[in-house]
């Protein structure tokens, strides 16, 4: 195990004068703790995400809630940087101005670098072009996102964050990107990372009923769409000694183990429990294994993107570039 970072603790009853001071040492020790491991780390993580990377260092499973709650207190009061965790991106503001404090000089300096570099961001052509699928990425958790991101980004595959993505406009907009590129030949593929749970076990149909509802509407038809769950499986979670969480809960605070739960006898819920337990693996217990998760996701979009694709794309780019590049130092020259 790494070196261990104890949790802080607060005694029972009216803390003493001492046991307060006691505390608050802890709880500082605990935030440079965290500190430190998030220098190490080339990705963020939710409050959640930190949990699972603090079981590494000793935190017991017990203690997740609690840690949770205190991590974003200390974000709260300035013991840990707010940035610490990683941000929804759609409860971000639009924003309208942006103030430079660069003098004159300075800037048309970095404008004619800018202009000299231009060409290197010049893309007339797009990667899906070259390829026989057009691939997009879902995945259940924010974690999941920032983790996977730089292996999206490398295949230019979209990634979504799964909350709100039941939101119809979210939804329509995937759609669209999927007819649009159906219509271009492309056979379009979902690839989807979350949580291993029942519902989670069992999302393809889910997310296939959730695109058939809008499947008529003449914006948004398509034919054909592939939806691939790549993850958490079974075997992946005993490879990599993921933490199993003892129960079921639901977001919404009910739990499928119980008899009570109107799911519970569900066929989707019994088959789970037969195979695996009352126990889940949620997906941001990925955190702890970065360069395992990574190959996960880099292997689930390898199913679908040719690499000989990949080869003629950048070839095509790297001449279309040349070609602005030129452009480019011909109208500066003159």
């Amino acid at each position: 195990m790494s070196e261990v970072v104890v949790f802080p603790r607060q005694r029972r009853g009216r803390p003493t004068a001492t046991t307060a001071e006691v505390y608050q040492q802890a709880l500082k020790a605990f935030c440079i703790a965290i500190r430190e491991i998030a220098s190490r780390l080339d990705f963020k993580v939710s409050s959640r995400g930190w949990c699972y990377i603090l079981e590494e260092h000793g935190l017991g499973k017990g203690d997740f809630d609690a840690a949770q709650r205190l991590i974003n207190d200390c974000r709260k009061t300035g013991l840990l940087p707010i940035g610490i965790c990683a941000e929804d991106q759609s409860r971000l503001p639009t924003v309208w101005e942006e103030v430079t404090d660069e003098d004159p000089d300075d800037y048309a300096d970095d404008w004619i670098r800018t202009l000299e570099e231009a060409h290197e961001s010049y893309t007339p052509i797009w990667f899906w072009d070259y390829q026989g699928y057009y691939v997009e990425m879902l995945v259940e958790k924010i974690d999941l996102k920032t983790l996977f991101s730089p292996v999206c980004g490398e295949f230019k595959v979209q990634i979504t964050n799964a909350r709100g993505w039941s939101d119809i406009n979210s939804r329509a907009a995937m759609m669209r990107r999927f007819k649009h590129w159906e219509g271009k030949g492309k056979i379009c593929v979902l690839l989807y990372g979350g949580d291993h749970d029942p519902a989670g076990l069992s999302i393809s149909d889910y997310l296939m009923a959730l695109f058939e509802e809008m499947k008529d509407h003449p914006e948004i038809d398509w034919d054909r769409l592939i939806i691939h769950r790549f993850g958490l499986n079974g075997d992946f979670i005993d490879a990599n000694n993921l933490t199993w969480i003892d129960g079921l809960e639901t977001s919404s605070g009910e739990d499928l183990a119980d008899r009570t739960h109107k799911d519970h006898f569900k066929p989707y819920v019994q088959s789970y429990i037969q195979r695996f337990g009352a126990r889940k693996v949620e997906a941001n217990a990925l955190v702890v294994r970065p360069v395992e998760g990574r190959q996960l996701c880099r292997d689930a979009i390898l199913e679908y993107v040719d690499e000989d694709g990949i080869d003629a794309y950048e070839a095509a780019l790297e001449e279309e570039r040349e070609k602005a590049r030129r452009a480019i130092a011909e109208r500066m020259a003159s």
